[in-house]
């Protein structure tokens, strides 16, 4: 008698066809390494906010705020005007004009490169953002921007913070799981730079160092082409709840990055990933698609796993490009990944840390 096939395999496979991306116009990390020293209580902590940036692994950053405006502000329009930084309403109501066009550009770019009538058939939209909130938001607006119909499934994920693209992904996946007609659009959008804090606290200067903004738009179906999403994996990691927290405050989004998070992630990683995996070998694993929070996290992950030193080179590559774009980020790498002559059949994992301390993981493999 012929046994029964298991769930996972009577299921269909998802796959993220392509990936667009968009960035605002304007670089503002050189302009925001000369600005924020001033504010620094003394010249002991602005040599090492110089030290820091210069080792951080960033080139560059962007933003819809032009970079300019002398002593007296980080900005030519004065967003960020010293001693009037904005407030929360404020930073909000630039949310909401900047987002929906920043999210027209990566779905242009998603759509050019998956060819005429890439929109036919689209059933759901995934939103994940965590840096603004609106309604009606980014995703009615892109539904009537490219003319998708007005009975698409909408979600969206807020405040999950820089691995929410893989919530994005899993939610994406389980519908093209059980429904195999199914064609998702996924939009990961965040403006970082609104976030921006008025300080003379030298910690807190770093870690605003480290963010910026961008957004993608991929489409996961059961089309197999681009990636096939096999496996998902997610864990808490103990005693580290306050090592990444990000909540609303009257001057914008308060976030706190502990400098434990690196060692944390290396104490914890490695039984996750053999876990992920299986237990089966690292060597199987070709292609790594790590969220670069930082290069400090980016060396702690490719020191526990003792990976090569080119592993991480897409990740390395996204944050001196574009920095920490929080849940877009990895969006950016597996894009990059997308974009190399990867054999098909080639396996990869995808790694994402977020506030909790939370880990979110994936396999993929190169669709043949």
């Amino acid at each position: 008698m012929q046994s029964k096939a298991s769930p996972s395999r009577r299921q269909t496979a998802a796959h993220v066809n392509a990936i667009g991306r968009a960035t605002p116009a304007h670089d503002f990390h050189d302009r925001y390494v000369s600005f924020m020293p001033a504010g620094l209580s003394g010249e002991r902590e602005r040599r090492l906010f110089a030290r820091m940036a210069s080792r951080a692994g960033i080139a560059a950053r962007h933003s819809p705020l032009e970079p300019g405006g002398g002593a007296a502000a980080l900005d030519t329009g004065g967003f960020y005007r010293a001693g009037a930084y904005p407030s929360t309403g404020a930073r909000m109501a630039r949310y909401e004009a900047e987002a929906a066009p920043l999210a027209e550009r990566a779905v242009e770019d998603l759509a050019d490169r998956l060819g005429p009538g890439w929109r036919a058939g689209i059933t759901h939209l995934v939103l994940t953002t965590c840096t603004g909130f609106a309604a009606p938001g980014v995703d009615q607006h892109v539904i009537k921007r490219f003319g998708l119909s007005p009975s698409v499934e909408r979600t969206t994920v807020g405040f999950m913070g820089c691995n929410a693209a893989f919530n994005a992904l899993k939610i994406a996946r389980h519908v093209v799981r059980s429904e195999p007609e199914a064609r998702v659009l996924v939009l990961n959008l965040e403006l970082c730079s609104l976030h921006l804090q008025e300080t003379g606290d030298l910690e807190t200067a770093l870690m605003f160092l480290l963010f910026a903004d961008g957004c993608a738009a991929s489409l996961v179906s059961a089309d197999a082409t681009g990636l096939e999403l096999d496996r998902f994996g997610q864990a808490l990691l103990p005693e580290s709840a306050g090592q990444i927290t990000w909540r609303i405050g009257d001057d914008g989004f308060d976030m706190h990055l502990s400098g434990a998070v690196p060692r944390t992630i290396g104490t914890h990683l490695p039984a996750h990933v053999a876990e992920l995996l299986g237990q089966r070998p690292l060597s199987e694993v070709g292609l790594w698609a790590v969220h670069p929070g930082g290069r400090s996290i980016l060396d702690a992950v490719e020191e526990c796993l003792d990976l090569g030193p080119e592993a991480l080179a897409a990740s390395r590559d996204v944050l001196a490009s574009h920095g920490n774009m929080s849940s877009a980020t990895v969006m950016f790498v597996l894009a990059a990944l997308l974009e190399r002559a990867a054999a098909p059949g080639e396996r990869g994992v995808a790694l994402g840390f977020g506030p909790g301390l939370s880990v979110e993981s994936f396999t993929f493999r190169v669709a043949a």
